[in-house]
């Protein structure tokens, strides 16, 4: 995403340190264990949450300045999201993430469901030493909604009356909230008033939504380089996200292929195809906009300033990656 790098310059160090504290902070006393949690670290990641979550703090402070316990939110943030991500490789059977093997394909399925609860349970300890009751409450509150999601998820697979409302919730809780707790947690460090906090709040849900209805798209349109794994990994699982959702009513062969579970050698491909020449995209593509543009309006809860321009200018740069 090089169009999002001018808008992380004023975090650019910020997120060098947060890869070094990263590995820091994994320390397990068993080494596989840690083996497992580096492995993840090292393969990197966009850093996208952390990122956003340093730059409300700088938007939020009076001096522009990150403090100690933001700078540990982010890294808690990124902690709280990879665990997510070792437990859905392990779910959806994933072979590849970040275009590396995932945990359970080099370790074993259970190193894997270890190391994400190790994880979980030390970005809960960081957590605790925050010493902010009320950013404790609303960033635990995030696993709880992990679990819900991925509950959710896993009652819906190839299910054609699952709805796009539907489909949204179960995003906010896979997605939206993490960044929205995230982004309420950083101005609340820096003591903001409730309506600044709640405002923040909806900007990280409404940039979750999107972050994910985006996703979501590329699933379909990328390229197995690109995404790290491969295209369709969603839709092979019977996933139905927001381009497929949109697709099912103006495709009736797409619908079969789901009910029939993608049984035939190509089927996946053929529905991939029928995907990208329908209009399913371009309607996920405008409801991504829409929450983008719904996130933007929600930072003028606070006055004007370079920060507030970069989140802004950020929320437009996200478009980019299905442009």
């Amino acid at each position: 995403m090089r169009a999002t790098n001018s808008v992380f310059a004023p975090v650019e160090n910020d997120l060098l340190n947060l890869n070094k504290n990263l590995q820091n902070m994994i320390g397990a006393r068993h080494p596989v264990l840690y083996a497992a949690a580096e492995h993840l670290f090292t393969a990197g990641g966009k850093r996208l949450r952390p990122a956003i979550v340093l730059l409300c703090a700088k938007t939020f402070s009076p001096t522009n300045d990150i403090s100690t316990s933001q700078r540990r939110l982010a890294e808690i943030t990124e902690i709280i999201h990879t665990a997510s991500l070792v437990h859905d490789d392990v779910l959806d059977e994933c072979s590849t993430r970040r275009g590396i093997k995932t945990v359970h394909n080099v370790f074993s399925t259970k190193i894997a469901i270890l190391a994400g609860d190790f994880l979980f349970a030390q970005s809960s300890w960081y957590l605790a030493n925050l010493d902010n009751l009320e950013v404790v409450k609303i960033i635990s509150k995030v696993i709880t909604d992990f679990a819900e999601g991925e509950v959710r998820q896993g009652f819906t697979r190839f299910d054609l009356q699952f709805s796009v409302e539907e489909y949204i919730g179960k995003s906010f809780y896979k997605t939206g909230s993490l960044i929205a707790a995230s982004c309420q947690g950083a101005v609340m460090l820096n003591a903001a008033t409730k309506d600044i906090a709640n405002g923040f709040y909806m900007y990280g849900r409404y940039m979750g939504l999107a972050f994910q209805v985006i996703d979501d798209i590329l699933d379909i349109v990328g390229s197995t380089n690109d995404l790290g794994k491969p295209v369709g990994s969603d839709l092979i699982q019977g996933n139905l996200t927001a381009p497929v959702l949109f697709s099912i009513p103006e495709v009736t062969e797409l619908s079969t292929l789901i009910q029939e579970e993608f049984s035939n050698a190509n089927d996946i491909q053929k529905a991939i195809q029928l995907i990208r020449h329908g209009s399913g995209i371009q309607q996920a593509k405008d409801l991504a906009a829409e929450y983008l543009q719904a996130a933007m309006n929600c930072l003028e809860v606070i006055d004007n300033s370079n920060y507030t321009k970069l989140l802004k200018k950020l929320t437009l740069h996200i478009l980019e990656r299905i442009n």
